[in-house]
């Protein structure tokens, strides 16, 4: 099986690595470039645990292709803070205690994100529909609600 050489930016940072033709993006991530935050739940997309964005477009990063990353800007749970600074999504989790057990919160945070860059002053209700592809089994979701609708306003008044 032939190897690919994949150059891309990632979290700002141009990479390069290589895998084989049928490696998800998500083992690259994990595997190759060591970050871990996404996460696999399902391996089927039904889960959103290892969301990332791909061009800006919110992706299940474990049915993309590695291969598909070539030359396209990848964004995960670790480009969201700045050095030592959490990103105000990451701060609104922790200070409305909108996260358990883990597993489920990167890929949440990175739809999050993904959410208020398209639509800032989201309603509860579109809230809950762009994050029904994320799944929660220790939360529910009234906390990740609350979360996302403070740091939806934290941004609008920065």
């Amino acid at each position: 099986m032939k190897s690919i050489p994949v150059s891309t930016t990632v979290n700002g940072d141009a990479v390069d690595f290589v895998c084989a033709p049928g490696e998800t993006l998500l083992d690259a991530l994990r595997n190759r470039l060591s970050l871990t935050g996404a996460k696999e739940g399902c391996g089927t997309g039904d889960c959103g645990a290892c969301s990332v964005t791909l061009n800006g477009r919110l992706v299940c990063s474990c049915l993309v292709l590695a291969a598909e990353a070539e030359g396209a800007e990848v964004g995960t749970v670790e480009g969201m803070a700045d050095h030592d600074k959490l990103h105000v999504l990451q701060q609104s989790f922790l200070d409305h205690a909108a996260l358990q057990c883990g597993i489920c919160t990167p890929g949440i945070l990175v739809a999050s994100k993904a959410l208020l860059e398209e639509n800032p002053e989201p309603t509860d209700e579109e809230v809950r529909y762009w994050l029904a592809g994320n799944l929660c089994r220790c939360t529910g979701y009234d906390k990740i609600v609350r979360a996302v609708q403070d740091a939806a306003a934290k941004m609008r008044s920065a």
